[in-house]
């Protein structure tokens, strides 16, 4: 009776189950006939994609009770909608993978913790790029790389010493032996254990080769994370200094709008006192309009530097980053370097140019390693163990033997011919060489070329902001000057626009210049190579 009623239970709940099943991943509609088999074959498949989807939510759910129903129903999907990697049925439709998107919808990056932003703290410069070279994806890549190099340089060293293995074998064998005119079966058991030592005494130079081509590409990876870390610092700033100029376009066009309400206020006031027609009002209503839709426009400009900004620190962009004030920061007005000063430095620690020249060494190495393989190789071998061995014949006794076993020697190998081949690798290393020793001279060309062109918009820079500093202050004068004269009635109201919007010009010309000697300075610091310098260079005031 009980076992009647558990049974009674158990198919209750399969039922229970099965109707939450249906509810959950519906029950097939109609729908309209569609001409193409290949997207009614589709249908059918999503619809028993979501049944076995709908059917996994339900065991999950259950799973205190039926702890090895999501291994079946996985089991069930294998054969279906499994790692089947087909092409898509039709050309007329998205192609839909239910296991693929439910495996992307399930994994998560491993390794990685996305930092938080402290939205109470303002961040100076070197918060920032502190921030970005620790947790930058791409200084953990170049990180790495430079890793799995150290380890290669171990394995090239690691053929200077000898190798010892270890060998056991446990073997029996079972034969029938003819002796005079009968067979007689033979068994005999064995076991052995020895220790093997190889050690590679001379090659002239080819170990040599390999270990010193080992270490110049152990010096062109740590070369490369620091070029890594200089790009990271280049783009850190980069975007820093364009959000910067965002919010002081942000604040100049919030005060060229307040400039244009003013105006505005004051054409208004006037033709209620018969002192301004309806065509000056509506002219000042729409430079009023113009001054809010470019306002819009900085501030869309400003989202997208943060964003910028977010990405170069490693973070999701939706996290809002506090910058200091483009008025609290220094602006230098010269600069105490010469340009032949700037490309001594650049040439002196450009990460990139030691990359190159870390290649040049390498190639150089792989030549000496080619040529080793002309000469032979002297190697010593030794193997030393015990080795016991018991057996016996039908009719007889059990016999048993265990002795010390081993040897030594020498092996010289020298190959005489080999088709051309270590022709063609000596070939290919000085061809490697060459062209390596071509990049660094067209790594120096272009080095030199870069740090000029920085070095002149630099300076070009510092005179703009003396003009910026000028226009601003004229700009603003007149603006000044227009609007009393309106209000007093000597001058029009287009004189009064035309002021206002000289002033809102000014203003973003002073943001930009301001900016742009920052921005100038940083890309003369990346094209050197200075920001990865423990002392970075500074710039008179």
């Amino acid at each position: 009776m009980h076992k009647f009623e558990e049974c009674k239970r158990e198919k209750g709940e399969a039922a229970s189950i099965h109707s939450r099943v249906m509810m959950v991943a519906g029950a097939p509609r109609a729908t309209a006939m569609c001409s193409s088999k290949s997207r009614k074959a589709a249908d059918r498949r999503l619809r028993v994609m979501a049944l076995i989807a709908a059917a996994k939510e339900v065991l999950r759910s259950l799973h205190w009770r039926v702890p090895s129903a999501l291994f079946l129903v996985d089991l069930l999907i294998w054969p279906i909608v499994g790692l089947s990697q087909e092409a898509p049925p039709s050309p007329d439709h998205p192609w839909q993978s239910y296991w693929e998107q439910e495996s992307l919808r399930e994994e998560r990056f491993p390794g990685t913790t996305e930092f938080q932003i402290d939205p109470n703290n303002t961040y100076s410069l070197g918060a920032l790029i502190d921030l970005a070279e620790t947790h930058n994806p791409e200084t953990r890549v170049a990180w790495e790389r430079a890793r799995a190099q150290a380890a290669n340089l171990g394995v090239a060293r690691s053929e200077l010493y000898p190798a010892l293995a270890a060998t056991a074998l446990s073997q029996i064998n079972r034969s029938d032996v003819l002796f005079g005119s009968t067979f007689y079966q033979q068994t005999v058991p064995e076991a052995s254990g020895s220790l093997e030592l190889s050690y590679l005494i001379f090659d002239f130079g080819a170990r040599a080769g390999r270990i010193d081509a080992a270490k110049a590409e152990l010096l062109a990876a740590n070369s490369s994370f620091n070029d890594t870390h200089r790009q990271v610092i280049f783009q850190v700033e980069q975007s820093y200094y364009q959000l910067l100029n965002s919010a002081g376009q942000l604040a100049a066009a919030q005060v060229s709008l307040t400039n244009a309400q003013t105006v505005q206020q004051a054409a208004e006031d006037r033709m209620q006192n018969g002192l301004a027609t309806l065509p000056d009002v509506l002219e000042a209503r729409s430079a009023t309009a113009q001054a809010e839709y470019e306002l819009q426009a900085v501030v869309g400009a400003r989202d997208i530097a943060q964003g910028k900004l977010a990405k170069a620190l490693g973070t999701s962009p939706t996290q809002p980053i506090h910058v200091q004030p483009l008025d609290e920061l220094a602006i230098p007005d010269s600069l105490a370097d010469t340009v032949d000063q700037a490309l001594d430095r650049a040439f002196e620690q450009r990460p990139d140019l030691m990359q190159q020249l870390a290649e040049v060494r390498s190639a150089n190495a792989r030549i000496h390693e080619a040529q080793a393989a002309y000469y032979p190789t002297l190697s010593l071998f030794a193997a030393g163990g015990s080795q016991e061995s018991a057996g016996y014949q039908d009719s007889g006794r059990w016999t048993h033997r265990g002795d010390l076993v081993g040897g030594i020697g020498l092996s010289l190998t020298w190959t005489l011919f080999d088709g051309g081949a270590r022709k063609s690798r000596l070939a290919k290393a000085k061809a490697d060489a060459l062209g390596s020793t071509a990049g660094v001279n067209a790594t120096s060309d272009a080095i030199a070329e870069e740090v000029w062109r920085a070095y002149s918009n630099l300076r070009t820079a510092f005179r703009q902001r003396q003009s910026a500093l000028a226009l601003l202050s004229a700009a603003g004068q007149s603006y000044t000057a227009a609007l009393e004269s309106y209000n007093h009635g000597v001058r029009n109201l287009l004189d009064v626009t035309a002021a206002q919007r000289m002033l809102a010009q000014a203003l973003s010309t002073d943001v930009l210049a301001r900016t742009q000697v920052l921005a100038s300075l940083a890309e003369l610091a990346f094209r050197t190579g200075d920001s990865i310098q423990p002392t970075v260079r500074k710039t008179e005031p």
